[in-house]
């Protein structure tokens, strides 16, 4: 499950082409960047391999069931909307998210990470202009690298560069420190 605050990366490819996200009409004029007025909940499920797989809320439903369906949208808009609160006074944006659900016992349970670099766009709030794509503290500096090398994304990736992975590692850091106020030791 996906909650995006802010149009960008592939939600925004999207909205380029046909103004719409994972088939959600939004309004006309939006810049790259922009924050949505509410954010906004787009399914997804699990590919067999590759990336994960959009789907429409009326998809979601219909392969998980009306009221889990609810209860996972309900919990990604709450969290998400605490945690970018909170990372904003922070300074860091969370312009979006992805969630993983499972079921334990009947239970809808959150799995996996959450609002992590690995995870999420992390944006500096102080840097934050509508417009154009966005500094990050996030894995985008790894997918532009990999896209640099015209990797085609169906085949095992390139090793990555020594300056690459501690550029990373530095931006991972950053993001901690600014978000938990304590200093990085590892």
């Amino acid at each position: 499950c996906i909650v995006r605050g802010y149009i960008s990366g592939s939600a925004w490819e999207s909205y380029q082409k046909d103004g719409t996200v994972c088939g959600i009409k939004l309004p006309n004029g939006l810049k790259e960047s922009d924050r949505l007025d509410e954010p906004l909940f787009t399914p997804s499920t699990k590919a067999e391999s590759g990336h994960d797989i959009n789907i429409s809320y009326d998809k979601m439903k219909e392969l998980v069931g009306k009221e889990d369906a609810e209860k996972m949208k309900d919990l990604s808009l709450k969290i998400y909307k605490e945690g970018a609160k909170y990372a904003l006074k922070k300074g860091i944006i969370i312009a979006d998210t992805k969630f993983e659900f499972g079921k334990i016992d009947d239970k809808i349970i959150l799995v996996d990470e959450i609002l992590t670099p690995d995870s999420s766009r992390f944006w500096p709030a102080d840097l934050y202009e509508p417009g154009k794509s966005q500094p990050s503290f996030d894995k985008q500096y790894v997918r532009d690298y990999l896209s640099s090398t015209g990797w085609d994304k169906n085949s095992d990736p390139p090793q990555l560069p020594e300056d690459v992975i501690e550029e990373t590692q530095r931006k991972y850091k950053e993001a901690y420190e600014k978000i938990t106020g304590k200093k990085f030791i590892f």
